[in-house]
C-alpha cells in the first residue's frame, strides 16, 4: 500500500498521463481504437502497479503480434523509454529502488500491450 502512494506520486501519474495521452490520440481513429484501449488499460496499471501483474492472454494470436509491431512504431518506444528513465532515476536512491524496478517491470508491456493482461497477484 505505501509502494503504491509513493509510486503515485513519484512515478506513477506522469506515467498514466503519458498512457492516457497515447490512448486518446489513437482513438481519434477508428483504427486506433484496440491500442488505445490497451492503453488506458496499462494507464490505470501505470498508477497503481503494486499487487497486480501481467501475464500472458492464453487466447492471442498473429493478431496481437502485428497490432504490437504498429504499436512499437506509434507509442511503444516513447512509453518504454520514459519507463527506463524513470526506472533510472528513481533507482538513484535506496527508497527508490523497488519503484525503480517496477518501472523495469513495465517496459515489456509498454512495448507489446496486445496479448498481455493484467491480473492481481496470488
Amino acid at each position: 500500500m505505501i509502494l503504491n502512494v509513493i509510486w503515485l506520486l513519484l512515478s506513477g501519474i506522469w506515467l498514466a498521463i503519458g498512457y492516457t495521452l497515447a490512448g486518446v490520440l489513437l482513438c481519434i481513429t477508428i483504427i486506433g481504437i484496440p491500442w488505445g484501449i490497451a492503453s488506458f488499460r496499462i494507464a490505470s496499471y501505470a498508477l497503481w502497479p503494486f499487487g497486480r501483474t501481467i501475464e500472458p492472454n492464453p487466447s492471442a494470436g498473429v493478431a496481437s503480434m502485428i497490432g504490437n509491431v504498429i504499436w512499437i512504431v506509434l507509442a511503444g518506444v516513447w512509453l518504454a523509454i520514459a519507463h527506463l528513465v524513470s526506472g533510472i532515476a528513481l533507482c538513484l536512491t535506496i527508497i527508490g529502488i523497488p519503484l525503480g524496478l517496477a518501472n523495469f517491470k513495465m517496459i515489456p508491456i509498454s512495448l507489446m500491450p496486445l496479448g498481455y493482461r493484467i491480473v492481481p497477484v496470488r
